[in-house]
């Protein structure tokens, strides 16, 4: 039997292939014998072999001083539903050596040997060529291709002044999918689809690819980047082969050839990430400064006209309804000081505790009869004792410390073993950062993006400060005037700057692996939030009829099991939008019911019936004018805004459920918000400079901060290979991409929305409530 071989010296590239021949009856086997040059060589072997027998495939063994490499033509790769994709032409490159510093300089030898089981003649051609640009440069953008049977790799050495470098990996074609690997310099290098993700860090890839790598983690300042195209395309999001059995399962040299570039660039210094956290925390300690500079001139004007009387500043000629105010002054008479302790008691009997219970029978026996008014004041609605109120709403603020201490301690715990096994493993692919600006810092890979939420930390701090001021100068004012201005309950402003800084810390946890598995926690409060804004607007004239913290709180876990659900079922499974668009306007017809009669209507079995009636009577059987007519208004345009968010999701099936769902809450809130200014500037109250400008900055703030928020960098609804298509690099400081920006505006602006909240009644604390319109 007869071998054919083609082979060239390592000294003499150009001497042409010499025929070699070698007689066996059941087996062929030769070795060649080449010698390298004293420096670093890399040396690559081209082989090819016609024989398509699966059953005696011709084996090499590359023996070399440090290790041992070997594979067989064909060579055969493995797919889904045991496909399998074989090649006839393979081309490695070896794994190069240094000489040993304590022997100097000396030839290396490497020895190919090739046999085969075969009891017939196989013929095969084998090529050996040293590469002449095996070791990359800074800054120097490289070109090469690679296919499945032929791998490359290459070489790169940490230049002295640089500690840390991003290789940066693209393509113009998104398939083949390939991945990209960092490798310390060990022989044998994995290089081949089933053996790749053995070491190192690596990443999949269609168009674009970008991995951070740091001196210190090699100790030999140098390493191998290492790039293998995959036989098939589904883990880069490619189609899936179907499972079709048989010998159509086997395809025999598939072209999936993909051209690359790759260029390694210096990373940031250590002089950028002090810059950044200095950034970071002064550009927030101002808004300390400011709030400080606030309070001082509202002291001194505080002095100024603390000798002025209170006087009403609504006229009795504009007042908003025109029944007597018989019933209104009872409420003043339970809420004055003069029928119960004095207002800034707020001592914790046991007392107090009973009184939880609504226990006043005179309340219980006209509350209906003063709900019923056409026009309705503060005082019709703030007839409960302070004190109990208050109490009540100090549970919202109790109520969320517990569930933010419950909810933080395991996921602080989840992505620190998501953290540990991205540093173990070497997969970039588990978590979706923006590769091309993701910044290490100790075992933290993208520190920039936990950075920059330490603005929800500090504002929503801030803001807990800035109501403890205002709550505690509300306590020594309602000894001289408890029927004057908004009832001042602060529990929900207080559960307000919780929930801002459980965002800020629940988005860092996110961000320290972002994916599928843990996308709840950077939304969790923000439903949280969207929702206690909007109890708190409707607290502010319908203090004795809001909502507790209990039916409050359960109703955010219903949501946020909603937004899980979506995210798992909401992709292709059309039964959950059917279920989920019909749970969502039942919801707003149970809650435009509960806001139009004030909480009258009773939520029951017999709710349909009751409405059937409701309808009959005052639709059909007489058409007239609503009772209500701004209520009315604002119920109809809720629901249609609702109704028509539930036939978008129903149509469209948006794959992001939980930012459809977030959106929904911002668009219910904004709406009601909008409302409440326009019914305000409408009975003739006034918009404080204060509040004006927080209104002026929070709507500039928003819209900076969603232009950033829409600046998609990744997406874990994606593979992450197809995320990261999406990567971009830095635009602040060299340190921030476009999310962390919206990060950033994002906790300004829910601050100044909080701002507007607080602020935007200071004009009525001068005004007796029996004045102040209810809507």
């Amino acid at each position: 039997m007869s071998v054919a071989g083609a082979v060239g010296h390592a000294r003499n590239l150009a001497q042409k292939p010499r025929q070699l021949f070698l007689l066996s009856f059941f087996a062929s086997a030769h070795t060649y014998l080449y010698s390298l040059f004293p420096q670093v060589d890399a040396v690559r072997v081209y082989v090819n072999s016609s024989s398509e027998n699966l059953q005696y495939p011709v084996l090499f063994v590359v023996r070399q001083q440090k290790g041992v490499l070997s594979w067989q033509v064909p060579l055969i790769f493995r797919g889904l539903y045991q496909r399998t994709y074989n090649y006839q032409e393979v081309s490695r490159t070896l794994c190069p050596s240094e000489p040993a510093p304590e022997t100097g300089p000396s030839d290396q030898i490497i020895f190919v040997d090739v046999a085969s089981m075969a009891p017939f003649n196989i013929a095969y051609e084998l090529l050996v060529t040293r590469l002449e640009s095996f070791q990359l440069e800074t800054n120097k953008p490289f070109n090469f291709t690679a296919s499945p049977s032929q791998p490359q790799y290459f070489l790169y050495k940490f230049p002295q002044d640089v500690d840390s470098v991003i290789i940066k990996v693209v393509s113009d074609a998104v398939y083949p999918c390939s991945v990209v690997s960092v490798q310390d310099i060990v022989c044998p290098v994995y290089d081949l689809d089933h053996n790749v993700e053995f070491n190192g860090v690596y990443q999949s890839m269609t168009k674009q690819a970008a991995i951070t790598v740091q001196r210190k983690d090699f100790p030999g300042e140098q390493f191998f980047v290492v790039f293998v195209i995959k036989p098939e395309d589904y883990a880069c999001g490619g189609s899936v082969p179907s499972s079709i059995h048989g010998n159509v399962n086997r395809t025999w040299n598939l072209q999936r050839t993909k051209n690359l570039q790759v260029t390694i660039v210096p990373s940031i210094k250590k002089s950028v990430y002090i810059q950044a956290m200095l950034f970071s925390f002064l550009s927030f300690l101002s808004f300390y400064m400011g709030s400080v500079v606030v309070a001082i001139n509202k002291n001194r004007s505080g002095i100024m006209t603390s000798s002025h009387p209170i006087t009403a500043s609504t006229p009795e000629g504009s007042s908003y309804g025109a029944i007597g105010t018989s019933s209104s002054s009872g409420g003043r008479q339970l809420s004055s000081p003069e029928h119960g302790p004095p207002a800034g008691s707020d001592t914790d009997s046991s007392v107090e505790e009973e009184s939880d219970f609504d226990t006043m029978p005179e309340i219980e026996s006209d509350k209906n009869v003063i709900r019923t008014k056409v026009f309705l004041y503060l005082s019709d609605l703030s007839r409960k004792d302070r004190r109990i109120v208050s109490k009540k709403y100090k549970i919202y603020f109790w109520n969320i410390i517990t569930i933010a201490v419950f909810y933080a301690l395991p996921v602080i715990q989840l992505v620190i073993t998501y953290q540990t096994v991205v540093n173990v493993t070497g997969n970039q692919d588990i978590c979706y950062y923006n590769f091309l600006c993701a910044h290490p810092l100790g075992v933290l890979s993208a520190f920039n993006n936990i950075l920059s939420n330490v603005g929800h930390m500090l504002l929503g701090f801030l803001f807990l400060l800035i109501v403890l001021r205002r709550d505690i100068l509300h306590r020594r004012a309602m000894e001289m005037k408890d029927d004057y201005g908004i009832p001042k309950h602060f529990g929900l402003f207080y559960a307000m700057g919780i929930a801002l800084m459980m965002e800020g810390v629940l988005s860092a946890c996110y961000h320290v692996c972002p994916n599928y598995s843990n996308f709840q926690f950077d939304t969790s409060f923000m439903y949280m939030i969207a929702g206690l804004c909007m109890l708190k607007l409707y607290q502010t004239r319908h203090p004795d009829i809001n909502a507790s913290a209990y039916s409050a709180y359960a109703s955010f876990a219903v949501v946020i099991c909603l937004a899980v659900l979506g995210v798992v079922f909401g992709k292709n499974d059309m039964w959950f939008w059917v279920i989920f668009s019909l749970i969502h306007v039942l919801a707003s017809l149970a809650l435009s019911t509960q806001i139009y009669y004030m909480g009258r209507f009773k939520m029951d079995l017999g709710i349909f019936r009751r409405a059937a009636m409701v309808l009959y009577t005052d639709c059909i059987q007489q058409c007239s004018r609503p009772m209500y007519m701004d209520r009315m208004v604002l119920l109809i345009v809720g629901n249609l805004v609702n109704w028509s968010f539930a036939i978008f999701g129903l149509v469209y099936r948006p794959r992001d459920f939980a930012s459809y769902i977030l959106g929904i809450f911002i668009c219910n809130l904004l709406l009601y918000l909008a409302f409440y200014i326009i019914m305000k500037i409408r009975s003739s109250e006034k918009l404080l400079p204060i509040p004006l400008f927080c209104i002026v900055a929070t709507a500039v703030v928003w819209a900076a901060a969603l232009y950033f928020f829409f600046q998609t960098l990744s997406s874990w609804e994606e593979t992450p290979a197809e995320s990261r298509e999406k990567n971009r690099s830095c635009i602040l400081l060299g340190f921030f991409d476009d999310h962390d920006v919206w990060h950033f505006l994002s906790a300004a602006a829910l601050f100044f929305s909080f701002l507007v909240l607080l602020t935007l009644d200071d004009d009525l604390d001068t005004v007796r409530r029996d004045k102040i319109p209810v809507f």
